[in-house]
């Protein structure tokens, strides 16, 4: 017989060990972060407002910072949102956060950061993209001031290759030495080979001009799901540096975010990547925030961090013809999300907490008994009541039209006996051993 049982060996699970790499301070007042060396995976995202408006780049700022973005990318392309990009640190500074600045560049980021000192100094982070840094002998030169801004100022920089921006002339000669083999790769290997040769290449050459080694993160964007997996395991089997994961543009909705898990999570998987952004299309006028909290629920669901409180619900089905069930998952979660910012502070570890919203017999008492503390409610033609399970045992039975408020309230009670202990307390281990 051949199972695990016999052979003594546990079925493992989890993701891979992740790969070693340097690990790259980020900092701004009393935030400090890293990225890579071990560190969690951290979160950040990208506003989408006209830089050159302080005001309202800062609100859009606050807000994703809000949501649980770590680090935030604005657009610096124009002299006019070069000029402001201090007023709006400042304003940031002002409401409190820390969270840095990452200035994202294309075609003229030698010239800003040179013309405009103070915004050099304000940002956390620069982005060069080597495929849009001019052409010929100004590549080099262009891309050599930008390095020489980072390091005076002592700034990382990520490296980061975009497939739409490619380095024609990297591109083209990578083509050439290909065609020059016996048996030649296809187009789409040749291209995989530019992005990482791209991002390496820039990277060895920025340390030469005299950036660190542990300042510099390196990314190599692209729209598709295959094609973003091939590049990171070769871009992380040829170099110790922090990777940025994300799709360049992964669209809108439910494929955006379909896409973004399906490739962040094989990659996140095998312990490749460091950092990431799901880059979700916004609906006209839609919220800015959604990338971030689609963010933390792929390192969440992965059990690679914890953000907020789980909530599991079943998906409903014929037992289950009220929506009872459905509106209280929804308004716990939500409430549990709006609780976040104030829990952090003083009810510790509480985001790793599970709550079970079930609806009906079948699975509801068993998913109840699993969570921290859980609700199985009443199916269609079960008797109208909803046991209440708080640590694995059966602690109250509800009934009546007041379910949702009277679930909420032992909820509230439950986070503040566990984990309002100070913050040196260890919370208990549940029966299904989640802390």
């Amino acid at each position: 017989m051949n199972d695990r049982l016999h052979l003594n060996v546990p079925i493992a699970a989890g993701p891979q060990a992740r790969g070693v790499t340097r690990a790259v301070q980020i900092s701004w007042g009393a935030t400090r972060l890293q990225v890579g060396g071990g560190a969690p995976v951290l979160v950040q995202s990208m506003t989408n407002t006209d830089t050159a408006d302080a005001i309202g780049t800062a609100i859009q700022v606050k807000e994703l910072a809000q949501a649980g973005s770590e680090i935030v990318r604005i657009t610096v392309n124009t002299p006019e949102a070069a000029r402001e990009v201090p007023a709006i640190r400042e304003q940031l500074d002002r409401m409190g956060l820390d969270v840095p600045l990452v200035g994202d560049f294309h075609y003229n980021g030698h010239k800003l950061l040179t013309q405009y000192p103070d915004c050099a100094r304000a940002l956390s982070k620069y982005r060069i993209n080597p495929g849009n840094v001019g052409t010929g002998s100004r590549r080099g030169d262009n891309f050599a001031q930008m390095i020489e801004v980072a390091c005076l100022h002592d700034k990382p920089v990520r490296i980061g290759v975009n497939w739409g921006s490619l380095d024609q002339e990297l591109l083209a000669r990578i083509m050439d030495e290909n065609a020059r083999r016996a048996q030649p790769f296809e187009a789409r290997a040749v291209m995989y080979e530019a992005l990482v040769t791209s991002a390496i290449d820039n990277a060895r050459r920025a340390e030469q001009l005299g950036l660190a080694g542990d300042r510099i993160i390196l990314s190599c964007k692209v729209s598709g799901v295959q094609d973003l997996i091939a590049v990171y395991r070769e871009l992380a089997s040829r170099c110790d540096y922090p990777l940025h994961l994300g799709l360049t543009e992964a669209g809108m909705g439910s494929k955006g975010i379909v896409a973004s898990t399906a490739a962040m999570g094989v990659l996140l998987q095998e312990g490749i990547g460091d950092t990431i952004r799901v880059s979700l299309t916004p609906e006209p006028n839609g919220d800015r925030t959604r990338e971030v909290v689609v963010a933390q629920e792929i390192l969440q669901t992965m059990g690679l961090r914890a953000f907020t409180p789980n909530v599991i619900a079943c998906p409903g089905c014929g037992r289950t013809t009220s929506t009872v069930f459905q509106e209280l998952a929804a308004s716990i979660q939500g409430w549990l999300r709006e609780q976040m910012p104030a829990w952090r502070l003083v009810y510790p570890g509480v985001e790793s907490m599970n709550v079970a919203v079930m609806g009906c017999i079948v699975n509801g008492p068993g998913e109840s008994k699993h969570a921290h503390i859980g609700i199985s409610l009443p199916g269609s033609g079960e008797s109208p009541v909803a046991p209440v399970y708080i640590d694995g045992a059966r602690s109250i039975t509800l009934k009546g039209e007041r379910i949702a408020e009277e679930f909420q309230a032992i909820v509230s009670d439950y986070v503040a006996r566990r984990y309002g202990q100070g913050p040196g307390h260890q919370p208990q281990q549940n029966g299904a051993g989640v802390a």
